[in-house]
């Protein structure tokens, strides 16, 4: 499970007191500040068990409100002075700010939804220049055949487009109003609110791919508070956090996340390793290309760096058994990985796969082991068939399997549906084979981890990095 937070860190709620400014940001850490406030005093009553449990409660409605139900209305306009979303082609509307308000699809009528970083094969996507493809590349670009298979799949490309289009516009809104103080929950909760707001959430047709990570410190990933004492866990001024989180639309998967520390000096080159060995795992990355020696490369950049923290070195490791993976239509992980350390696979990433590409970075020992408790599930292919002994369990299989399908989902998701004394039954679904848990994934107590990921697409012209923005 993530660190645990002392008394004094829970009395904190506004990250240091509020920064002098203009009336309107004075106004807005304002409602924020009240919002913090509410979701503390309201933490205890919100998980209280309920009178009636089961699929039955649902008719009562959900006992647990999601925290950012409780923010007020931002008053947000395209035309706001510091609106930092691009202006966008004729016929086509730009975000609002300071909160973003129109759905990406709003946004782009005509379906014209920007692409990520396109780059021929076998260069380095982040140093653009033509002349350093080679004639591999070049050609694929230049092929009619190629371009023809292209065009075959653009509405899988449109699809990624805009799910990547709803990532980039969340996380550069997220990144607006982080600060200590804030309690983990409430950051999942308004990262979901609005993913759901952008991607105009449709059943499992359009919404979140998988849960929101907010994955603290020696915790490297799969932790997202459940309803109960989590709720109480607050991002301190020192803490290191992973924010992952995926959109989808019709099973087309954004995977994509960075790391956040406030006090970010005393992490930079922690961060630094993970961003630039991400950078050079999608430089590596193309068709033909062996998994194995994209880990290679990886793991050379990472173990480049070194971090000074509180006066001691501590080289930065690969958490060797995390890896990058392949992407199938509503399914996270593919059946490939990509190692972030020398020595994996001779398998070959092929035309037209999507992958994502990941790293972490740490100062422990370079291990992750299961944590605490687990948040993350996630239904197998054909589990909806498996037959059940428990009337319970199967209906809570039936929910699953409407709602989610093979996408991972969490317990507080389960909790706000009305299923809310769901655990027994979803252990015995997980003892049944029919869904998998994915406990939080941690190193030594008192280490700190890092995470950069991108989703790329290995388009049979070129490679483009889907989930690239001008912020990583």
């Amino acid at each position: 499970m993530p660190p645990k937070k002392n008394n004094n860190n829970n009395a904190k709620s506004g990250g240091g007191g509020k920064k002098k400014g203009n009336k309107g940001d004075d106004d807005f850490d304002a409602m924020l500040a009240a919002a913090v406030k509410d979701t503390s005093a309201t933490a205890a009553k919100n998980h209280q068990p309920s009178a009636k449990s089961g699929t039955g409660g649902a008719a009562e409605g959900p006992k647990h409100r999601s925290y950012a139900d409780r923010d007020p209305v931002v008053p947000s306009a395209a035309d706001h002075a510091e609106n930092p979303y691009p202006q966008v082609p004729e016929g086509c509307q730009r975000q609002t700010w300071p909160e973003p308000t129109i759905p990406v699809r709003e946004q782009y009528p005509k379906g014209n939804f920007p692409a990520g970083l396109v780059t021929p094969y076998a260069s380095d996507p982040y140093a653009i220049d033509a002349a350093s493809a080679t004639n591999d590349g070049t050609s694929r670009y230049l092929s009619e055949e190629k371009r023809a298979l292209e065009r075959a799949t653009a509405t899988e490309l449109s699809e990624l487009r805009e799910a990547a289009e709803v990532h980039r516009q969340v996380r550069r809104w997220v990144q607006s109003w982080l600060k200590p103080g804030l309690p983990l929950i409430y950051i999942a909760d308004k990262i979901e609110k609005k993913l759901e707001e952008l991607i105009g959430k449709d059943g499992i047709r359009r919404g979140q791919a998988f849960p929101t990570g907010v994955s603290l410190n020696h915790c490297a990933a799969h932790f997202t508070p459940n309803c109960g004492t989590d709720e109480k866990i607050v991002l301190d001024y020192d803490d290191v956090m992973k924010i992952d989180f995926g959109t989808q639309i019709n099973g087309r998967i954004i995977d994509c996340a960075w790391t956040v520390a406030m006090n970010e000096g005393k992490y930079e080159n922690l961060l630094r390793a993970v961003r630039e060995s991400t950078y050079e795992g999608v430089k590596q990355a193309g068709i033909d290309v062996r998994l194995c020696d994209v880990g290679a490369a990886i793991e050379e950049v990472m173990e480049s760096y070194e971090v000074e923290i509180n006066n001691k070195v501590y080289p930065v490791k690969s958490i060797r058994n995390l890896t990058g993976h392949n992407i199938a239509p509503y399914v996270i992980h593919g059946g490939k990985s990509v190692p972030i350390v020398k020595g994996g696979e001779q398998t070959k990433m092929e035309e037209g796969e999507l992958f994502a590409i990941e790293t972490f970075g740490t100062t422990g020992r370079g291990y992750v082991a299961e944590e605490g408790d687990c948040s993350h599930y996630m239904m197998v292919p054909g589990g909806e068939t498996m037959p059940l002994r428990s009337e319970r369990a199967s209906a809570l299989l039936k929910h699953i399997h409407q709602n989610y399908n093979t996408l991972a989902f969490c317990r507080k998701w389960l909790d706000r549906a009305g299923e809310d004394r769901h655990l027994l039954a979803l252990n015995q679904l997980c003892e049944a084979g029919a869904v998998h848990k994915y406990p939080p994934l941690c190193d030594v107590r008192g280490c700190y981890t890092a995470q950069v990921e991108h989703t790329i697409l290995l388009r049979p012209t070129a490679k483009e990095v889907l989930s690239k923005g001008d912020d990583y």
